[in-house]
């Protein structure tokens, strides 16, 4: 849950991949019938239907690979070493999730992606590997150091204002 550390390749959840174990189990059990199948048509010399098998089989063959590699997602782990800033499914065990959905989110402790809006007016002013200093309002005493690794070539507006994203580490 939010707030916890996880290290690099620490368990975060695990679906149920129930329902695609059958599925992989049914294009295995599809390969093989197909196979043989196959077999007996190369033994009988029939050229079309040998060519029919194979496209069959390779079809059955691209569908358990996906399948498989479904399945390979169905364990979340941590990408790396960092602090779950959100996410806590305690609350909803065996209920449904939806493709694309964001189920944890995990910060690394170390360095930080900062998002700067700057005005249109001021963007001439920054340039990629430009270093600077942050100062955040909850510790107004304390200076991070920062680097532009990303300027946006599109402007947003924003409060009858446009501004630039840059990104900066």
């Amino acid at each position: 849950q939010a707030g916890d550390f996880v290290r690099e390749g620490d368990l975060l959840a695990t679906l149920d991949g129930q329902e695609l174990r059958f599925q992989q189990r049914k294009w295995q059990s599809q390969r093989a019938q197909l196979f043989e199948e196959y077999r007996q048509a190369m033994a009988g010399f029939d050229r079309a239907e040998v060519a029919i098998l194979n496209a069959k089989r390779a079809q059955a063959e691209a569908q358990l690979k996906l399948v498989e590699q479904q399945l390979a997602r169905t364990t979340l782990a941590a990408p790396f070493s960092g602090m779950v800033v959100k996410g806590d499914l305690s609350q909803a065990l065996g209920s449904p999730v939806k493709r694309g959905e964001v189920l944890y989110e995990v910060a690394p402790t170390n360095e930080y992606r900062v998002v700067l809006k700057i005005d249109d007016r001021d963007i001439g002013l920054v340039s990629l590997g430009q270093r600077g200093q942050l100062k955040l309002s909850g510790i107004p005493d304390r200076s991070i150091n920062i680097t532009i690794d990303r300027l946006t070539p599109v402007s947003s507006s924003e409060g009858g204002r446009n501004y630039f994203r840059v990104e900066a580490v």
